[in-house]
């Protein structure tokens, strides 16, 4: 049995802690702050992201409190013309084996956090921040801020984009400032107007801009999501922001956009930051995982996801006696960074999609409105897929 120290309390430090105790394997989660808490509003999860939660047990308990989203709709922010719609039941369920849902943030950490209180084998210790690793041929330890260390067999980083396990072992610096700010707010459902009530992840596109929103917390709550490209230089997350600030950066938009981002109150602002993808994610018996490992913009909405993956593919390695845990970490660095990196670099590109103008825009919406729903299903395939025989991930 193999005691793992996971750097983090985050979705995927959890669900790394979840895979490891399923495992039959110990684990012990140290997060740097004082609770174990989750802050944010709506996550997507697509087919993969679920048949992960399925893996560490969980994958019933998210279907049953998540909306079940019945299309991905693609707007013209401008003209509010319905470019396309791709399909989320009949079709789309029965190839990815599936639905694709949203829920609350707090909700899927909620049971991801329940599921380490209940089992014997996962050790959570708050207010432990972590400021690096040292290891030797028997043993690998995380090194505390206090002059501590915790040690165990590994040290699986799990602590973000600005991680200080990846800070030793890329030592790659700060995060990349992408020139784009998200604004965010949640709204309660019964002041959204019926016929703009719909089961849908909704996209609206605008020249440099764009809006999602989608329903959350069982459909309780619409949650609001507008970004804007302005060339901001600076990270910084969770800054308030006043609503008529909103309304002027989004005032291009057509009518029925303008009418739901007229809901939102309290509203707060996050610079987009990301990395660059690289190839080194473990040194002997550290590994990186999720964020500290892959840190990508949401807009491919596969963070979540493509963390879940990895912490079911790290538990399934630790199973392998033939190898030692230094070469077990390779093979998985080896089955996920190619795909993660893809939708990373994905991601980047995918505002040439949400944020062109005038004939480019026009271009687009024609391009789109001619796919099938077959097609469409085809260009996620890639992402949306559970992986099959761990050539993706996350084995059978």
């Amino acid at each position: 049995m193999a005691r793992m120290i996971i750097v983090g309390g985050g979705i995927g430090g959890l669900a790394a802690a979840v895979a490891v105790a399923r495992r039959g394997h110990h684990a012990v989660v140290l997060e740097r702050s004082a609770d174990f808490a989750e802050i944010g509003a709506g996550i997507q999860l697509a087919p993969n992201g679920l048949h992960a939660l399925d893996r560490l047990g969980l994958g019933e308990a998210v279907r049953d409190c998540a909306v079940h989203i019945d299309e991905l709709r693609f707007m013209d922010g401008v003209s509010g013309e319905h470019v396309t719609s791709m399909p989320l039941t009949g079709e789309y369920r029965r190839r990815f084996g599936s639905p694709y849902v949203v829920v609350h943030r707090g909700e899927l950490y909620r049971l991801l956090l329940d599921a380490c209180r209940r089992s014997g084998a996962v050790e959570l210790r708050a207010a432990s921040q972590v400021t690096g690793y040292r290891q030797d041929d028997a043993s690998a330890t995380a090194l505390l801020a206090d002059g501590t260390g915790v040690t165990g067999d590994a040290v699986i980083g799990a602590d973000g984009i600005r991680s200080a396990i990846r800070g030793q072992l890329v030592g790659d610096g700060e995060p990349r400032v992408v020139g784009i700010t998200v604004y965010r707010t949640v709204v309660p459902m019964e002041r959204v107007p019926e016929e703009l009530r719909w089961n849908a992840v909704t996209w609206w596109a605008g020249p440099g801009r764009h809006f999602v929103h989608y329903a959350i917390a069982g459909g309780r709550y619409l949650n609001l999501a507008p970004s804007i490209e302005n060339g901001v230089t600076e990270a910084f997350a969770g800054v308030p922001v006043a609503a008529p600030e909103v309304h002027s950066a989004f005032a291009g938009l057509g009518d029925t956009a303008r009418r739901l981002l007229a809901l939102g109150e309290d509203w707060k602002s996050w610079s987009l930051v990301d990395r660059d993808p690289v190839d080194r994610w473990t040194d002997g018996r550290v590994a990186l995982l999720g964020d500290a490992a892959h840190p990508m913009l949401h807009y491919a909405a596969q963070g979540a996801c493509q963390a879940l993956e990895d912490a079911v593919l790290l538990g399934d390695l630790l199973d392998d006696p033939a190898d030692t845990i230094g070469e077990r970490f390779e093979k998985y660095a080896a089955e996920r960074r190619d795909h993660t990196a893809r939708i990373t670099l994905a991601a980047r590109a995918s505002t040439r999609l949400w944020h062109p103008a005038g004939p480019e825009a026009r271009a687009r919406n024609a391009m789109l409105s001619a796919m099938s729903a077959t097609q469409l299903h085809d260009h996620v395939a890639w992402m949306h897929s559970a992986p099959e025989s761990g050539a993706r991930g996350v084995r059978p």
